[in-house]
């Protein structure tokens, strides 16, 4: 049995590392549910193929299935990918899934974060949760590795960390409503101290997905190195997104990291705001307590939510015009990894991207 930790990562000398630390592994989750993923989630499961063959090509992967998928899925996927049977409400695997920690003498265990499918009773997009709050426990079963539960409703999309005591996460998220009402801004402070092993928290103010994760960070905002942030923009004026980028960018010139480093901002640009078609609507079930997907809605299309493997970066791609500038950006910004493009908008009409659907495993 993998063991339930009474103190906290940082009391015990663990902390979680910056993704473009090296990797054991990533996890994913498989995607099935018909109202939320269209024509019974067979488009959305041949972008999960593509991202889990991408991300294969530099680190193992393993993915959790349902039991009634578990066929479908082994059949579908490279014979390199492990597939597992993990029961789950959906397929998020960075929001309800565990975040690893590490210790300097290898030590590798996990955090169980409170998920309430991103508000809860006041706005979650889903009822019920009750398999996706028990993914962090089987992972550890599965891992044999030791797990702390942490006392806050917290998804891994809505924070970043340096790896060397500073996290980035938005207002609009941590203090939302749905999440952690009880708890004040300084009490949030201080279990993210407690939990990820950092002394400061840069605070954006909102991502692009109000209606969706509350704002998570990973769409707008993210750590490439110690000390050095990617951040995505507009030059739009007439972008409802343009403003909201333009103070993130503001407040990130303008802080400094946990260690008084000044921080080093790149920028990437936003893709065109996409909105759902009718005929990706008309393939999604109606279900009582699940949020409706409706022609002309805006999606979370954002660059920024790629994944930093070992020697490569996974990044969404959306038939834009700033698929290509994008790419060599990153290309740019890290010249020892490979970066290979996977069609997002699949993804993306679910509500997320590649960062949302995985979850890296840090290397002991």
């Amino acid at each position: 049995m993998a063991q339930l930790l009474r103190g906290t990562p940082r009391a015990d000398g663990y902390r979680m590392p910056g993704e473009f630390e090296p990797h054991a592994q990533t996890w994913m989750l498989w995607p099935q549910r018909p109202d939320n993923w269209r024509l019974g989630a067979k488009p959305a499961q041949r972008a999960w193929v593509a991202v889990a063959t991408a991300i294969a090509r530099f680190e193992p992967v393993t993915v959790g299935v349902n039991h009634d998928q578990f066929e479908n899925a082994r059949n579908m996927l490279p014979p390199e990918v492990r597939v597992v049977e993990l029961s789950s409400n959906d397929a998020w695997m960075r929001d309800c899934g565990p975040t690893f920690v590490v210790d300097d003498k290898g030590g590798v265990r996990l955090v169980h974060w409170g998920f309430n499918a991103w508000g809860g009773s006041y706005d979650g997009l889903y009822f019920p949760w009750d398999k996706d709050q028990m993914v962090p426990a089987k992972v550890a079963e599965l891992e044999r590795v030791e797990r702390y539960r942490a006392p806050l409703i917290m998804e891994g999309g809505s924070f970043h960390v340096d790896g060397e005591g500073t996290v980035l996460t938005t207002e609009e998220c941590l203090l939302s409503p749905g999440r952690n009402p009880d708890l004040t801004r300084e009490q949030i402070e201080g279990h993210l101290r407690d939990y990820l092993s950092v002394e400061k928290v840069v605070w954006l103010a909102k991502g692009i997905d109000p209606e969706e994760t509350n704002g998570h960070v990973d769409d707008v905002a993210c750590f490439i190195a110690p000390g050095v942030v990617l951040a995505g923009v507009t030059d739009d004026r007439d972008d409802w997104r343009y403003d909201l980028l333009q103070d993130n960018l503001r407040r990130l010139r303008q802080t400094t990291d946990a260690r008084g480093r000044r921080l080093e901002v790149h920028t990437v640009p936003m893709p065109a705001i996409m909105t759902i078609t009718e005929e990706e609507a008309w393939g999604i079930d109606s279900a009582e307590g699940s949020i409706p997907r409706r022609p002309g809605d805006t999606t979370a299309a954002s660059y920024l939510n790629f994944l930093i493997c070992n020697g490569g970066i996974v990044m969404p791609s959306f038939g834009d015009p700033y698929d290509d500038p994008a790419r060599a950006k990153l290309e740019e910004l890290f010249p020892g990894r490979e970066v290979v493009a996977v069609p997002g908008r699949e993804i993306v009409l679910g509500g997320g991207n590649v960062h949302c659907i995985t979850q890296q495993q840090p290397l002991g």
